[in-house]
């Protein structure tokens, strides 16, 4: 089990120093600059006494972008492992400080949508499983595929139409109201969680169609294995064979699968924050982004990056523990 466990770790961080190595240079390659952006509002100044050229090759040496991607990956490598991952450019204060301040209205997005989602996708799951090609199956199929195939965009757009413009009874964008301010700490918690109720909802209809349909699936084979009919022979009655032995047997493949969900979800939150405007680490990021913000693109794509490898390593750990025979691959 230990040279199993230090195989997927060693397997891991190769993994992610390659993924950061295409990153940094996709990055670079980006049309957008903010060191172009930056030379051209110091080249239009009044007080300037030098030409767009002149102050992008200036710039270029001080941030390092004179140099080849391959130096210059490895210079911020270097940099990185020793936790320093550069200020960054857009907000002018370091990277990892800007991520301590919105990383954790992220987080209870994303943990709260987890706990929803779980809520309602195993029971859902199950439902389907024990009522096989009924009208009941079919529905549930059915909102799941709508759920896995609707776009963000396209489902944000359409929850705010209708309870935002419509009916009125959330704002377009922000996570706080106009009187944030005058309010006591209890109504401002209120406050933050009134305008985080539609980017749950956003996330939670977009993915609780997938672990549905897993859950529907492996319900679906436990309920046909042999031990099931035996359960079922003896006289048990149905909700003792689902809760007490298939479901524990379908758990086991839904606690893995459900380890890849935090990644997933952070890295589509990005969307999700960006269309209702949440300052949360997705929102944030998509800043920084579109401005050439090089230093925090390449922290929060590291971090999903670290995140999703995590993830499989804990997944895989799951499955050997489960099954001795994964060990052995």
């Amino acid at each position: 089990m230990r040279n199993f466990i230090i195989r997927r770790i060693l397997l891991g961080l190769f993994i992610t120093f390659f993924g950061a190595m295409v990153i940094y240079f996709v990055i670079r390659c980006l049309p957008s600059s903010y060191v172009e952006t930056l030379a051209r509002q110091r080249a239009s100044s009044p007080l300037s006494n030098k030409t767009y050229q002149e102050w992008l090759d200036q710039l270029n040496v001080v941030y390092k972008l004179n140099i080849g991607i391959i130096p210059g990956f490895f210079g911020w490598l270097g940099n990185a492992l020793r936790g320093d991952f550069g200020e960054s450019w857009h907000y002018g204060i370091p990277v990892t400080e800007r991520f301590n301040q919105v990383i954790w209205y992220s987080v209870v997005i994303n943990i709260v949508t987890f706990i929803v989602q779980i809520f309602i996708s195993i029971p859902l799951g199950i439902l389907a499983a024990r009522k096989q090609y009924s009208k009941t199956d079919y529905a549930i199929t059915v909102f799941a595929l709508m759920g896995i195939s609707l776009p963000t965009f396209f489902l944000a757009t359409l929850l705010k139409y209708g309870f935002s413009i419509k009916l009125g009874w959330f704002d377009l964008y922000g996570l706080t109201g106009r009187y944030f301010t005058s309010m006591t700490p209890f109504q401002q918690v209120m406050d933050i969680g009134y305008h985080m109720i539609l980017p749950v909802v956003t996330l939670t209809m977009l993915s609780i169609g997938g672990l549905m349909r897993y859950t529907r699936t492996n319900m679906l084979e436990v309920l046909n294995s042999d031990y099931i009919r035996t359960a079922r022979a003896k006289g048990l009655s149905e909700k003792v064979v689902i809760n007490k032995h298939a479901f524990r047997n379908t758990l086991i493949p839904l606690v893995s699968y459900m380890s890849y969900l935090l990644p997933a979800m952070f890295a589509g939150s990005l969307i999700t924050e960006t269309l209702f405007q949440i300052p949360g680490i997705g929102y944030v990021s998509y800043q920084a982004i579109i401005r050439g913000d090089i230093p925090f693109a390449m922290f929060y794509s590291t971090f999903l990056i670290v995140l999703s490898v995590v993830s499989l390593i804990v997944a895989d750990i799951m499955y050997a523990i489960v099954d001795p025979r994964v060990r052995a691959n």
